[in-house]
């Protein structure tokens, strides 16, 4: 099995830590340096071979895209950014695939799938997802997997999120926002700005509150438009594609 050397070029701790956890579980790529700026991924690049090169756009001292400029051979490069509009421009240099933030670990997926093909590399990653997809989250310096199917619902506690379960509750260090993007699409709904609950365990509902797990729960005035309307068309359901890994 060939195995390619990567580096992170990243200046935000979480989305170090997301990336660094997606790398861990894929076949074939090494993980050799995390880079909080250009300037730093410039030595290393001239110390060391490096196949793959996951790189954020706003970065201090030096910006992604004159990081690719300045760079001679540049190595392949995913980009990780949270800015749509250096997509065309990025696409001038040795740009494998664009991945816009939040993500989950299926585009990483697809995109080391893209770049193992450049390099003909026959054997792909999707042979490592689940049938089952997980959330995997931060508990007392430990890594605790959720299965997204044991949900019921999750509260915001500042900067602190509680996701219960039929089996009892978790707190991990999270926003809300960063959970509400990753599963707004997989059989969740976002009902008040403090909580995401599961469509499939609402077991009832009114114009002010849904019940789930035994519990009410407010909806939130700026939610009940888009809540009421998912809730009253049958859109209580899971999403029967979904396949992939989803980690926090």
């Amino acid at each position: 099995m060939l195995n390619y050397d990567c580096i992170i070029v990243e200046d935000e701790p979480f989305a170090i830590e997301v990336l660094k956890d997606y790398i861990d579980l894929v076949p074939s790529l090494r993980l050799q340096h995390i880079c909080t700026d250009a300037i730093r991924a410039i030595e290393i690049l001239q110390q060391f071979k490096i196949d793959l090169i996951f790189l954020d756009m706003h970065l201090p001292e030096l910006k992604g895209i004159d990081f690719m400029k300045s760079v001679m051979q540049c190595p392949p490069v995913i980009i990780t950014t949270a800015y749509h509009q250096y997509a065309l421009p990025s696409y001038e240099h040795n740009v494998v695939d664009y991945l816009l933030k939040p993500f989950d670990f299926i585009r990483v997926v697809k995109a080391v799938n893209k770049f193992f093909l450049q390099k003909n590399h026959a054997e792909m990653v999707t042979q490592r997802i689940t049938e089952k997809p997980f959330l995997l989250v931060s508990v007392n310096k430990k890594k605790m997997k959720i299965f997204i199917g044991d949900i019921i619902y999750l509260e915001s506690m500042r900067q602190y999120v509680k996701i219960f379960t039929a089996s009892g509750s978790i707190t991990t260090k999270l926003k809300i926002s960063q959970v509400d993007g990753w599963l707004g699409n997989i059989g969740f709904i976002r009902i008040h700005r403090s909580f995401i609950v599961s469509r499939v365990n609402i077991t009832s509902f009114t114009v002010s509150y849904v019940e789930i797990g035994g519990r009410q729960i407010p909806i939130g005035r700026y939610y009940k438009e888009s809540t009421l309307t998912a809730l009253k068309a049958g859109q209580v359901h899971n999403n029967p594609g979904i396949e992939a890994l989803i980690f926090v």
